[in-house]
């Protein structure tokens, strides 16, 4: 098991008042005022007076808005100090006694899928624990891209990492990258945009194949292939993430399985990692 605990850095800036950031939310989310407004108990008139600066929202009903436009937690402490108030959610480090739990957790849920890989990410991707699984794909993998902090995102998209073992890496960089563009439209996070322009400048192999036409394909989802002293592992990956969390650290942590696609995958892992 590796372990790395790591910061986040702050995201919406709060100069611009509380009105313009709830208008651009509401805008992103394809909410009318109306809508909103009776979503959350309130008028259209007055949702349009908060959105201009005319009216001041209370703290209750910041935080009412923000639910209704499903705002991230940390956007919503963003929202407060806009507003005026202070954040409501606190963002305690994963290496605090008080996420003991929460993190030992984790740990026995990655530790327990085994042989099949499984890691912890945060927001921006920095791997914050992964079993043995993993570790056995990195095998090969130069020692700088392996340097704390460790990057999911990175270590699979770099020349020099992952990329080169993945035979439909087309595809599957393709897949990442729109997940990312996904994320950042979501969260307006400066540090992941910063981490999809490094990724996405990442040269392709030329090893890299295409795509395969469909009925060579029998998979039910797009599979990560990756080459393993001589053998192509095929995975279908799967991430949770935890449910109304009230913490910021919580809320942005997320936990990737990768589910063989295949039985000789099952086979050779069960093999290699009894």
């Amino acid at each position: 098991m590796t372990a790395l605990v790591t910061g986040t850095a702050p995201t919406a800036a709060t100069a611009q008042g509380v009105g313009p950031l709830l208008r651009a939310w509401r805008e992103r989310r394809r909410v009318s005022q109306l809508e909103l407004a009776l979503r959350a108990d309130s008028s259209a008139r007055h949702i349009s007076f908060i959105e201009t600066g005319r009216s001041r929202p209370s703290e209750e009903m910041v935080l009412r808005l923000a639910e209704h436009l499903d705002v991230p937690v940390r956007e919503r402490n963003a929202l407060l100090l806009a507003a005026g108030y202070a954040p409501h959610y606190p963002e305690t480090p994963l290496d605090d006694p008080a996420l003991d739990a929460l993190r030992e957790g984790m740990e026995r849920l990655i530790r327990g899928y085994e042989p099949y890989p499984a890691l912890v990410v945060d927001a921006t991707y920095q791997v914050l624990a992964a079993n043995r699984g993993i570790l056995m794909l990195m095998d090969g993998v130069p020692e700088h891209l392996l340097e704390p902090p460790l990057n999911a995102m990175r270590l699979t998209l770099h020349p020099q990492g992952l990329a080169p073992r993945i035979p439909n890496l087309r595809e599957w960089r393709g897949h990442l990258l729109e997940q990312m563009e996904r994320q950042i439209a979501l969260h307006r996070s400066e540090p992941l945009r910063a981490l999809y322009e490094e990724v996405a400048a990442y040269p392709v192999p030329d090893t890299a194949r295409g795509e395969e036409p469909a009925e060579a394909v029998p998979y039910f989802a797009l599979p990560m292939q990756i080459e393993h002293e001589g053998r192509t592992l095929s995975f279908i990956s799967s991430i949770s993430t935890f449910n109304t969390p009230m913490d910021v650290t919580v809320a942005e942590l997320a936990i990737e399985t990768l589910l063989p696609a295949d039985p000789a995958t099952v086979k050779y892992l069960h093999s290699l990692l009894p």
